[in-house]
């Protein structure tokens, strides 16, 4: 209620002002564990979720308020891009609401302070519990990207409940390239090398994330490497390039699309990575996604876990625990005991 009394005031800032006081906002709450239903836990991976809500990475790029995200009810935060080196990102203006359509465009370039400053933050809450995935890429003048991704492996994979390999952002040229065949199968042998290399008794699985502007054999392929690797799950999906149909002044800016208008090509690309895959891989269901209904459809079609970013710009940051509130709600209705039950069964 505060947040819709308050939204109109803050749309009149610029959407990266608007950013920066959500973050400050969620630095000055108490850590606290919010209690999960028993019934919503997922398990994948190693990894125990207390419920399948999370946060997408671009809303925490610095690691400033993990646990303050698993306070208000997200069953995980995944902070990040997080990069080697400090990245200024692209120019400004470079981040736009189309609240005509519910959506936002963005061409921020992996814009973060880089993993020194992440490393402090994420050392400061060690000890704590909650799952806290960390989303790594590569600077964007980087002579070696590949060596990029394995030096943050390195760095990350003490702090990293899961590390999410991004290489479908398209606001950094070339990134996605590294979706293809032999691109991708090098970078995960470096990434799977490294994650070695950091000597850790118990080493946190590696998350794909992919985009959502692929063709039929770039899906097969992604999902033969990815079970071949023995990936942790496959990310699906990031922003598109394609454009709808938009109404919003805006609708003209380059950059990754998210929100609303992306909804039905991802949900279309997470049931062709699940006919692809079969159950071999888990999935994690991403783009669109602003209520417990998009949300339980996603988990039907073949995703154990979802994520938001561009709906809290529009719902609020009390929408997470919503989402958890109704999936209580539609698995009761439709028969189901867990989540686990419903995966799949669209």
């Amino acid at each position: 209620m505060l947040f819709r009394l308050f939204r109109p005031a803050l749309f009149t800032l610029d959407s990266e002002t608007g950013h920066r006081l959500a973050i400050d906002g969620l630095r000055m709450l108490p850590y606290r564990k919010p209690a999960q239903p028993r019934a919503l836990a997922v398990e994948i991976a190693g990894i125990t979720f207390p419920n399948p809500v999370g946060v997408a990475a671009g809303f925490d790029k610095d690691a400033e308020v993990p646990d303050a995200l698993l306070g208000i009810g997200f069953g995980f935060a995944e902070v990040g891009s997080i990069t080697p080196l400090p990245q200024a990102g692209n120019p400004r203006p470079r981040l736009f609401r189309l609240t005509e359509d519910r959506a936002v465009i963005n061409r921020m370039g992996f814009n973060n302070a880089g993993a020194e400053a992440a490393l402090d933050r994420l050392e400061r809450r060690a000890g704590r519990k909650g799952v806290v995935g960390i989303n790594i890429g590569a600077n964007k003048d980087s002579a070696d990207r590949i060596a990029d991704y394995a030096k943050m492996t390195r760095l990350m994979a003490p702090h990293a409940s899961y590390l999410a390999v991004n290489i479908s952002s398209p606001n950094t040229p070339g990134l996605r390239a590294l979706q293809d065949d032999g691109a991708l199968t090098a970078l995960l042998d470096a990434v799977i090398e490294a994650r070695a290399a950091a000597g850790l008794e118990s080493v946190p699985p590696i998350f794909l994330k992919v985009a959502p502007d692929l063709e039929p054999s770039d899906i097969d392929a992604i999902t033969r490497i990815a079970i071949d690797k023995r990936l942790g799950a496959l990310m699906v999906s990031n922003t598109t390039i394609s454009r709808p149909a938009l109404r919003s002044s805006h609708a003209d800016e380059a950059g990754g699309l998210s929100g609303a208008p992306l909804s039905q090509l991802a949900l279309n690309r997470l049931r062709d990575f699940r006919q692809s895959s079969g159950s071999e891989i888990p999935l994690v269901g991403i783009g669109g996604i602003s209520n417990a209904e998009e949300a339980w459809e996603r988990i039907r079609a073949g995703a154990s876990l979802v994520q938001l970013y561009s709906a809290l710009v529009y719902e609020g940051p009390g929408l997470g625990a919503r989402i958890v509130r109704g999936l209580q709600r539609l698995m009761k209705r439709d028969g189901f005991s867990s989540i686990a039950e419903a995966v799949g069964t669209e």
